[in-house]
C-alpha cells in the first residue's frame, strides 16, 4: 500500500529562508502528496512569495501569530484530521532536509530493528550547518539524558524527546492523543507532545543517518575549556516561554521530586549561560525567573511575542 505523506511548515516572516526548504521538499526522492505552510500572520511577504514561486503549496493563513505551537496544531489538524494523510512531516521554516530524507525516515519506520511496539514518530538528526554541531533527540529520565555513544551508533534507535522540525508523525498518534498544546505558544510544546505520545505507548524512532540542516535562533559558537557548544541567543521574551513551559511540564504534567530538582539545576545553569553569553543578559534572566514562576503556577497562554515591546 502506498503511504500518503504531507509536510507541514510553521512560518513567521520567513520569506528570506523559506525557498531553500520549499526547493528541498520538492526534490524529495519520495514525493510528498501535499506541502503545507502555516503562515503565522507574517508581515514580510511570506504569503505572496509562496503564491508566486510555489503555487503548488497549500497556505494556511492564521489571523494572528499563534506561535510555533499553535501553528503546528493548526497544521496537524488540517493534514492528519481533515486530509487524513498517513504521516505528517513537521518543519520550522529555516530547516532544510536532504533530498532523500523522507525516504530514509519511512525506511527507518519499517526497519526490522523496530521490535515490539507501535512506532508513532520518526525523528531526524539535526545539525547546525555552520559549526557541524548536532543536537540529537534525548532520553527522559526525570530530566534530559543523552543516549550513549553505543546507542546512537545504531542506524535506528529510540528516544523520548525530539524537536518538532523534521519529526514525522503518524496520523494515528494525532487521532489518539490529540493536537499539540497551543497554550505553550513557543518551546517545549514538541517535547510535551513526544512525552504524551510515549505515555500512550508509542515509540519514537531516530534515524541517525537522516540529517536535517537546522538553525538555532541567532546561535553563537561557544568554546571554553571542556565546552564546545552552541548558545541559542534568544530574545528575552523567548526565554520566558522556555522557562515557563519546562517548569509547567515538571510541576504539573510529569511531576516528581527528581524532575523538579533537575529543572531547578537546569534553569540555574541556563541563567548562568545567559549572563555569560546572552546579548540581553539581565533582561533574559529576568524573563527566565518570571517564566519559571508562571509555569509553577500553571499560568499559560500568550504573554509576550516577537511583536511585543515587553522584552525587559
Amino acid at each position: 500500500m502506498t503511504l500518503s505523506i504531507a509536510s507541514v511548515t510553521t512560518a513567521y516572516n520567513a520569506a528570506r529562508v523559506l525557498p531553500r526548504q520549499m526547493d528541498a521538499l520538492l526534490r524529495q526522492t519520495l514525493p510528498l502528496k501535499e506541502i503545507v505552510v502555516v503562515d503565522n500572520a507574517s508581515t514580510d511577504g511570506t504569503r505572496s512569495l509562496l503564491a508566486e514561486r510555489y503555487p503548488q503549496v497549500t497556505i494556511l493563513s492564521l489571523p494572528e501569530n499563534a506561535g510555533a505551537a499553535g501553528a503546528w496544531a493548526a497544521g496537524l489538524k488540517y493534514a492528519a484530521e481533515e486530509r487524513k494523510y498517513d504521516w505528517v512531516w513537521a518543519f520550522d521554516d529555516d530547516s532544510v532536509p536532504s533530498d532523500d530524507a523522507l525516504e530514509g525516515l519511512i525506511h527507518a519506520a519499517s526497519s526490522p530493528a523496530m521490535g515490539e511496539g507501535e512506532i508513532g514518530m520518526v525523528a531526524v538528526w539535526p545539525v547546525h550547518n555552520e559549526t557541524g554541531i548536532s543536537y540529537p533527540p534525548l532520553l527522559w529520565r526525570d530530566g534530559f539524558r543523552k543516549a550513549s555513544d553505543e546507542i546512537v551508533r545504531h542506524p535506528v534507535w529510540f528516544a523520548d524527546l525530539a524537536i518538532a522540525s523534521g519529526l514525522l508523525v503518524k496520523r494515528e498518534v494525532v487521532e489518539k492523543i490529540g493536537l499539540p498544546r497551543s497554550d505553550f505558544f513557543m518551546d517545549f510544546f514538541d517535547f510535551e507532545y513526544c512525552l504524551r505520545a510515549r505515555a500512550h505507548g508509542y515509540k519514537i524512532a531516530v534515524a541517525s543517518g537522516v540529517r536535517l540542516a537546522h538553525e538555532v535562533g541567532s546561535a553563537r559558537h561557544v568554546k571554553l575549556p571542556g565546552l564546545n557548544a552552541l548558545w541559542p541567543d534568544h530574545a528575552p521574551w523567548r526565554e520566558y516561554y522556555i522557562s515557563r513551559n519546562f517548569a509547567y511540564l515538571v510541576w504539573w504534567l510529569y511531576p516528581s521530586y527528581a524532575a523538579k530538582w533537575f529543572s531547578i539545576r537546569h534553569m540555574v545553569r541556563h541563567a548562568g549561560g545567559a549572563l555569560l553569553f546572552s546579548s540581553a543578559r539581565f533582561s533574559s534572566v529576568k524573563k527566565m525567573a518570571q517564566g519559571f514562576q508562571d509555569g509553577r503556577r500553571a499560568r499559560l497562554g500568550v504573554r509576550f511575542g516577537p511583536e511585543s515591546r515587553q522584552y525587559a
